[in-house]
């Protein structure tokens, strides 16, 4: 059984509505969740934030947040699985924001992966160096890995 079917099937039992904030995977985790038949029992909505701006007026993460850490950071994928929570009035919010590449620096190499997950428990966040494996296996394994943080959660 696919992660995301889990979830669904996981999240519907329960009662839990889910909802996702993504910026490098561009909507990728949500719609891996509505492939499921039934996901609108569980899946509230989801936001992709892709630019900086959108994830300050979507999803209320603090430009001064941005500016300091930038948008691949724990600090912001905090700030939008907070945010994504309140907005769809979700019991699981899951954030993604990192480098898919190609490209990336010194400092936030490609393959960069930032995740939050925020739930009735608080928040946690982490950071996954995929490597420079390729952009669409970055975003793939980014998908996968935050499909897996929802499932944990449940």
């Amino acid at each position: 059984m696919s992660t995301a079917k889990q979830i669904i099937e996981k999240a519907a039992e329960r009662n839990l509505k889910i909802t996702t904030a993504e910026s490098c995977t561009g909507g990728m985790v949500s719609a891996a969740l509505t492939d499921i038949a039934g996901s609108s029992a569980a899946f509230e909505r989801g936001f992709v934030t892709y630019s900086n701006d959108a994830k300050a007026e979507m999803l209320e993460v603090l430009p001064a947040t941005l500016d300091v850490h930038g948008a691949v950071s724990e600090e912001v994928v905090r700030e939008m699985a907070l945010g994504a929570r309140t907005a769809a009035r979700a019991d699981v919010a899951v954030a993604v924001s990192g480098i898919a590449g190609p490209g990336g620096s010194e400092f936030k190499p490609e393959g960069r992966v930032c995740y939050g997950l925020a739930n009735a428990n608080g928040v946690t966040t982490q950071t996954i160096e995929h490597g420079a494996i390729g952009r669409a296996e970055v975003r793939a394994a980014a998908t996968q890995h935050a499909l897996e943080l929802i499932l944990s959660a449940l």
